[in-house]
C-alpha cells in the first residue's frame, strides 16, 4: 500500500526580501572579487589594487611594514 501524498506549504518570499538577499549575495561576490584581485588571483595586470590599498593604509597612518 502506497503512502498518501503529502503537500508541503512553501512560504512566499516577498520582493523586498528577495531584493535584499540578491543585494547581499552581490556585495559578497564583489568583496570576494576585490580580495582576489588584490591578491593577484583574478588579474594578471599587476598589483594595482594592492598598491592602492597599501597607499591607503599609509595615508591612514596604519603601519604595514
Amino acid at each position: 500500500m502506497a503512502a498518501p501524498a503529502r503537500t508541503v506549504a512553501v512560504p512566499a518570499i516577498s520582493p523586498k526580501l528577495l531584493a535584499a538577499a540578491l543585494l547581499s549575495v552581490g556585495v559578497l561576490l564583489l568583496l570576494a572579487y576585490l580580495v582576489g584581485f588584490d591578491q593577484g588571483a583574478v588579474s594578471r595586470s599587476g598589483m594595482y589594487l594592492h598598491e592602492l590599498m597599501h597607499d591607503g593604509r599609509h595615508l591612514l597612518g596604519v603601519p604595514c611594514h
